[in-house]
């Protein structure tokens, strides 16, 4: 089945869970599908960073593992709440780390070794890719008048712009 359809199991788990909201049935389905992906980015995009802070060599050790460290505390942090905000308009989320693989649409880095600068462009180009699925799930919220919802993608918009907008100076820098 293609990313973005809707399984009739999908609309009747979100009937079934009777979470009182004014969204209609078709927004629920459509932003709690959109929001399990972009959890599913942001799970895969925290492994990525914790992979490269735990292999960092090189001059910038230091500074290029805290930062990487402070990058990924801020976006494990997401994932708390777009799973939460699923829940409180009735949707459903990822159960398991096979979800994750499922839904994610950035890419996994499983090489042995990666440059220092390679993995500060591949994070940074990750990051912005993040940005634009946040747009557009944004779209979708503004579609169903989810205030709430887009809201919290404007922060989360806004964080990632500021770890590609260090990235990117780092990356310009070594």
């Amino acid at each position: 089945m293609a990313k973005g359809s809707t399984t009739r199991s999908e609309q009747s788990r979100t009937d079934v869970l009777g979470v009182p909201t004014d969204l209609s049935h078709g927004g629920v389905v459509e932003i709690s599908r959109e929001l399990r992906v972009l959890l599913a980015d942001v799970f895969a995009l925290y492994m990525k960073t914790k992979n490269f802070h735990w292999h960092m060599t090189g001059r910038h050790f230091r500074d290029y593992h805290l930062l990487l460290d402070e990058h990924a505390d801020q976006i494990f942090a997401m994932s708390d709440d777009i799973a939460e905000r699923t829940r409180k308009i009735g949707g459903t989320t990822l159960r398991s780390i096979g979800g994750v693989s499922r839904e994610q649409r950035l890419k996994d880095n499983d090489e042995e070794f990666v440059a220092p600068r390679d993995m500060m462009k591949e994070l940074r180009d990750d990051n912005r890719q993040l940005t634009i699925s946040l747009r557009s799930a944004h779209e979708i919220c503004d579609k169903y008048n989810d205030v709430a919802t887009a809201s919290l993608i404007e922060n989360w918009i806004d964080e990632s712009e500021r770890r590609t907008w260090f990235l990117n100076e780092v990356v310009t820098d070594v």
